[in-house]
Protein backbone atom coordinates (compact mmCIF):
# COMPACT_ATOMS: atom_id res chain seq x y z
CA UNK A 1 0.00 0.00 0.00
CA UNK A 2 1.24 3.49 -0.87
CA UNK A 3 0.80 6.05 1.89
CA UNK A 4 0.22 9.77 1.70
CA UNK A 5 3.37 11.78 2.34
CA UNK A 6 2.31 14.49 4.78
CA UNK A 7 4.83 17.29 5.26
CA UNK A 8 4.55 20.10 7.83
CA UNK A 9 3.32 23.30 6.26
CA UNK A 10 2.32 21.76 2.92
CA UNK A 11 -1.27 21.28 1.82
CA UNK A 12 -1.67 18.07 -0.17
CA UNK A 13 -3.58 17.88 -3.44
CA UNK A 14 -6.10 15.16 -4.27
CA UNK A 15 -6.90 15.02 -7.99
CA UNK A 16 -10.48 14.10 -8.94
CA UNK A 17 -10.88 11.44 -11.63
CA UNK A 18 -14.57 10.97 -12.41
CA UNK A 19 -15.24 8.10 -14.83
CA UNK A 20 -18.97 8.76 -14.90
CA UNK A 21 -21.18 10.10 -17.69
CA UNK A 22 -23.17 12.33 -15.32
CA UNK A 23 -20.80 14.09 -12.93
CA UNK A 24 -21.93 17.65 -12.17
CA UNK A 25 -18.60 19.09 -13.32
CA UNK A 26 -16.99 16.95 -16.01
CA UNK A 27 -19.49 14.21 -16.77
CA UNK A 28 -18.31 11.93 -19.56
CA UNK A 29 -15.01 13.71 -20.13
CA UNK A 30 -12.92 10.85 -18.73
CA UNK A 31 -15.28 7.94 -19.45
CA UNK A 32 -12.89 6.56 -22.06
CA UNK A 33 -10.31 4.40 -20.19
CA UNK A 34 -7.36 5.67 -22.25
CA UNK A 35 -8.36 9.30 -21.63
CA UNK A 36 -8.82 8.58 -17.91
CA UNK A 37 -5.39 6.96 -17.66
CA UNK A 38 -3.73 9.89 -19.43
CA UNK A 39 -5.54 12.37 -17.22
CA UNK A 40 -4.46 10.61 -14.04
CA UNK A 41 -0.84 10.59 -15.15
CA UNK A 42 -1.13 14.26 -16.07
CA UNK A 43 -2.52 15.15 -12.65
CA UNK A 44 0.35 13.31 -10.98
CA UNK A 45 2.83 15.26 -13.12
CA UNK A 46 1.04 18.50 -12.16
CA UNK A 47 1.57 17.83 -8.48
CA UNK A 48 -1.27 15.63 -7.24
CA UNK A 49 -0.42 13.71 -4.07
CA UNK A 50 -3.44 11.41 -4.38
CA UNK A 51 -5.74 10.39 -7.25
CA UNK A 52 -9.38 9.69 -6.35
CA UNK A 53 -11.36 7.56 -8.83
CA UNK A 54 -15.15 7.76 -8.82
CA UNK A 55 -17.39 5.46 -10.84
CA UNK A 56 -20.75 6.64 -9.51
CA UNK A 57 -21.88 10.26 -9.53
CA UNK A 58 -22.91 11.64 -6.15
CA UNK A 59 -24.18 14.98 -7.44
CA UNK A 60 -27.47 16.18 -5.94
CA UNK A 61 -30.36 14.25 -7.45
CA UNK A 62 -28.21 11.46 -8.87
CA UNK A 63 -29.41 7.85 -8.98
CA UNK A 64 -27.36 4.82 -7.84
CA UNK A 65 -25.34 2.89 -10.43
CA UNK A 66 -25.59 -0.92 -10.55
CA UNK A 67 -22.63 -2.72 -9.00
CA UNK A 68 -21.55 -4.40 -12.22
CA UNK A 69 -21.50 -1.09 -14.07
CA UNK A 70 -19.45 0.58 -11.36
CA UNK A 71 -17.01 -2.35 -11.49
CA UNK A 72 -16.70 -1.98 -15.26
CA UNK A 73 -15.90 1.71 -14.94
CA UNK A 74 -13.45 1.51 -12.04
CA UNK A 75 -11.58 -1.78 -11.69
CA UNK A 76 -9.70 -2.04 -15.03
CA UNK A 77 -8.62 1.60 -14.72
CA UNK A 78 -7.57 1.09 -11.11
CA UNK A 79 -5.47 -1.94 -12.03
CA UNK A 80 -3.74 0.05 -14.78
CA UNK A 81 -3.13 3.08 -12.58
CA UNK A 82 -1.85 1.22 -9.54
CA UNK A 83 1.08 -0.01 -11.64
CA UNK A 84 1.81 3.34 -13.25
CA UNK A 85 1.32 5.95 -10.54
CA UNK A 86 3.85 6.71 -7.83
CA UNK A 87 1.22 8.42 -5.67
CA UNK A 88 -1.57 6.60 -3.82
CA UNK A 89 -4.95 5.92 -5.44
CA UNK A 90 -8.29 6.07 -3.66
CA UNK A 91 -11.62 4.73 -4.89
CA UNK A 92 -14.76 6.72 -4.15
CA UNK A 93 -17.56 4.20 -3.57
CA UNK A 94 -20.35 3.46 -1.11
CA UNK A 95 -20.71 -0.20 -2.13
CA UNK A 96 -18.91 -2.67 0.18
CA UNK A 97 -18.55 -5.22 -2.62
CA UNK A 98 -16.76 -2.73 -4.86
CA UNK A 99 -14.70 -1.42 -1.94
CA UNK A 100 -13.41 -4.91 -1.17
CA UNK A 101 -12.67 -5.59 -4.83
CA UNK A 102 -10.93 -2.22 -5.23
CA UNK A 103 -8.78 -2.81 -2.16
CA UNK A 104 -7.65 -6.09 -3.69
CA UNK A 105 -7.03 -4.48 -7.07
CA UNK A 106 -4.58 -1.78 -6.05
CA UNK A 107 -6.58 0.88 -4.17
CA UNK A 108 -4.55 2.40 -1.35
CA UNK A 109 -7.53 4.16 0.18
CA UNK A 110 -11.32 3.85 0.20
CA UNK A 111 -13.39 7.04 0.06
CA UNK A 112 -16.94 6.54 1.35
CA UNK A 113 -19.49 9.37 1.10
CA UNK A 114 -21.69 7.52 3.61
CA UNK A 115 -18.94 7.72 6.23
CA UNK A 116 -18.31 4.00 6.73
CA UNK A 117 -21.68 3.55 8.41
CA UNK A 118 -21.81 0.04 6.92
CA UNK A 119 -19.88 -2.60 8.91
CA UNK A 120 -19.02 -4.23 5.56
CA UNK A 121 -17.29 -1.02 4.43
CA UNK A 122 -15.24 -0.95 7.62
CA UNK A 123 -14.34 -4.61 7.10
CA UNK A 124 -13.18 -3.91 3.52
CA UNK A 125 -10.71 -1.33 4.80
CA UNK A 126 -9.61 -3.29 7.86
CA UNK A 127 -9.08 -6.59 6.01
CA UNK A 128 -7.07 -5.01 3.21
CA UNK A 129 -4.98 -2.49 5.12
CA UNK A 130 -6.38 0.32 2.97
CA UNK A 131 -6.82 3.79 4.41
CA UNK A 132 -10.25 5.35 4.88
CA UNK A 133 -11.57 8.76 3.83
CA UNK A 134 -14.65 9.31 5.99
CA UNK A 135 -17.17 11.83 4.66
CA UNK A 136 -20.30 13.28 6.24
CA UNK A 137 -23.51 13.34 4.22
CA UNK A 138 -27.03 14.15 5.41
CA UNK A 139 -29.38 11.71 3.66
CA UNK A 140 -28.41 10.31 0.25
CA UNK A 141 -27.51 11.96 -3.07
CA UNK A 142 -31.00 11.77 -4.54
CA UNK A 143 -32.56 13.81 -1.74
CA UNK A 144 -29.74 15.34 0.31
CA UNK A 145 -30.37 18.90 -0.85
CA UNK A 146 -34.08 18.81 0.02
CA UNK A 147 -34.10 21.34 2.87
CA UNK A 148 -31.26 20.02 5.08
CA UNK A 149 -31.57 21.11 8.72
CA UNK A 150 -29.06 21.09 11.59
CA UNK A 151 -29.17 22.49 15.12
CA UNK A 152 -25.41 23.15 14.93
CA UNK A 153 -23.83 22.00 11.69
CA UNK A 154 -20.23 22.09 12.91
CA UNK A 155 -20.89 20.14 16.10
CA UNK A 156 -23.11 17.57 14.36
CA UNK A 157 -20.67 16.94 11.53
CA UNK A 158 -17.73 16.80 13.95
CA UNK A 159 -19.49 14.34 16.23
CA UNK A 160 -20.48 12.09 13.32
CA UNK A 161 -16.93 12.02 11.98
CA UNK A 162 -15.50 11.37 15.42
CA UNK A 163 -17.77 8.38 15.88
CA UNK A 164 -16.98 6.87 12.50
CA UNK A 165 -13.23 7.40 12.98
CA UNK A 166 -13.43 5.64 16.34
CA UNK A 167 -15.23 2.66 14.77
CA UNK A 168 -12.59 2.41 12.04
CA UNK A 169 -9.71 2.70 14.50
CA UNK A 170 -11.25 0.01 16.71
CA UNK A 171 -11.39 -2.27 13.66
CA UNK A 172 -7.68 -1.71 13.05
CA UNK A 173 -7.76 0.85 10.23
CA UNK A 174 -4.66 3.01 10.62
CA UNK A 175 -4.87 5.74 7.97
CA UNK A 176 -8.06 7.74 8.55
CA UNK A 177 -8.92 11.06 6.89
CA UNK A 178 -12.01 13.15 7.71
CA UNK A 179 -14.09 15.06 5.15
CA UNK A 180 -16.94 17.37 6.28
CA UNK A 181 -18.80 16.76 3.01
CA UNK A 182 -19.22 20.26 1.61
CA UNK A 183 -22.37 20.30 -0.52
CA UNK A 184 -23.62 16.92 0.70
CA UNK A 185 -26.85 17.79 2.49
CA UNK A 186 -25.83 21.35 3.31
CA UNK A 187 -27.12 24.81 2.44
CA UNK A 188 -24.88 27.72 1.47
CA UNK A 189 -24.72 28.85 5.09
CA UNK A 190 -23.90 25.32 6.28
CA UNK A 191 -21.03 25.07 3.80
CA UNK A 192 -19.58 28.43 4.79
CA UNK A 193 -19.86 27.62 8.50
CA UNK A 194 -18.09 24.28 8.03
CA UNK A 195 -15.19 25.82 6.12
CA UNK A 196 -14.87 28.59 8.70
CA UNK A 197 -15.05 26.06 11.52
CA UNK A 198 -12.72 23.39 10.15
CA UNK A 199 -10.47 23.83 13.15
CA UNK A 200 -13.03 22.03 15.35
CA UNK A 201 -12.89 19.01 13.05
CA UNK A 202 -9.10 19.12 12.77
CA UNK A 203 -8.94 19.14 16.58
CA UNK A 204 -10.11 15.50 16.51
CA UNK A 205 -6.53 14.65 15.59
CA UNK A 206 -7.04 13.24 12.09
CA UNK A 207 -6.05 14.81 8.75
CA UNK A 208 -8.89 16.71 7.10
CA UNK A 209 -9.77 16.66 3.41
CA UNK A 210 -11.78 19.55 1.95
CA UNK A 211 -13.73 19.04 -1.27
CA UNK A 212 -14.97 22.39 -2.58
CA UNK A 213 -13.90 22.18 -6.21
CA UNK A 214 -16.37 23.83 -8.63
CA UNK A 215 -19.28 23.28 -6.22
CA UNK A 216 -22.65 24.97 -6.35
CA UNK A 217 -22.05 27.26 -3.38
CA UNK A 218 -19.21 28.90 -5.32
CA UNK A 219 -21.56 29.53 -8.23
CA UNK A 220 -24.15 30.95 -5.84
CA UNK A 221 -21.61 33.39 -4.40
CA UNK A 222 -19.65 34.32 -7.51
CA UNK A 223 -21.63 33.08 -10.51
CA UNK A 224 -20.52 30.85 -13.36
CA UNK A 225 -21.03 27.30 -14.54
CA UNK A 226 -18.93 24.54 -12.90
CA UNK A 227 -16.03 24.91 -15.35
CA UNK A 228 -15.97 28.68 -14.67
CA UNK A 229 -15.47 28.37 -10.88
CA UNK A 230 -11.70 27.99 -10.63
CA UNK A 231 -11.05 31.34 -8.93
CA UNK A 232 -13.75 30.66 -6.35
CA UNK A 233 -12.41 27.15 -5.83
CA UNK A 234 -8.93 28.49 -5.13
CA UNK A 235 -10.30 31.07 -2.68
CA UNK A 236 -12.21 28.38 -0.78
CA UNK A 237 -9.19 26.06 -0.77
CA UNK A 238 -6.90 28.75 0.63
CA UNK A 239 -9.45 29.67 3.30
CA UNK A 240 -9.86 25.99 4.19
CA UNK A 241 -6.12 25.37 4.44
CA UNK A 242 -5.75 28.36 6.75
CA UNK A 243 -8.40 26.84 9.01
CA UNK A 244 -7.05 23.30 9.18
CA UNK A 245 -7.51 21.43 5.90
CA UNK A 246 -4.55 19.13 5.21
CA UNK A 247 -5.73 18.01 1.76
CA UNK A 248 -7.80 19.75 -0.90
CA UNK A 249 -9.73 17.62 -3.40
CA UNK A 250 -9.79 19.42 -6.78
CA UNK A 251 -10.37 19.03 -10.50
CA UNK A 252 -7.80 21.66 -11.56
CA UNK A 253 -4.61 20.24 -10.07
CA UNK A 254 -1.97 22.45 -11.70
CA UNK A 255 -3.67 25.73 -10.88
CA UNK A 256 -4.61 24.76 -7.32
CA UNK A 257 -1.13 23.35 -6.62
CA UNK A 258 0.46 26.67 -7.61
CA UNK A 259 -2.01 28.64 -5.51
CA UNK A 260 -1.36 26.45 -2.47
CA UNK A 261 2.40 26.73 -2.83
CA UNK A 262 2.04 30.49 -2.41
CA UNK A 263 -0.59 30.27 0.34
CA UNK A 264 1.40 27.68 2.29
CA UNK A 265 4.57 29.81 2.04
CA UNK A 266 2.79 32.90 3.35
CA UNK A 267 1.16 30.93 6.17
CA UNK A 268 4.52 29.43 7.12
CA UNK A 269 6.26 32.81 7.16
CA UNK A 270 3.75 34.09 9.68
CA UNK A 271 4.60 31.44 12.28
Amino acid sequence: MKRLAFKPGRTLICGVLNVTPDSFSDGGKWADPAAALDHALRMEAEGADLIDIGGESSRPGSAPVPLEEEKRRVIPLLEALSCRLKVPVSVDTRKPELAALAAGSGADMLNDITGFTSPAMIKAAADSGAGAIVMHMLGEPGTMQSAPVYKDVIDEVRDFLAGRAAALAEAGVKDIILDPGIGFGKTLDHNLALIAGLGKIRALGYPVMLGVSRKRFIGTLAGGEPHERLSGTIAACVAGAERGADIIRVHDVAECRKAMLVADAIRGAGK
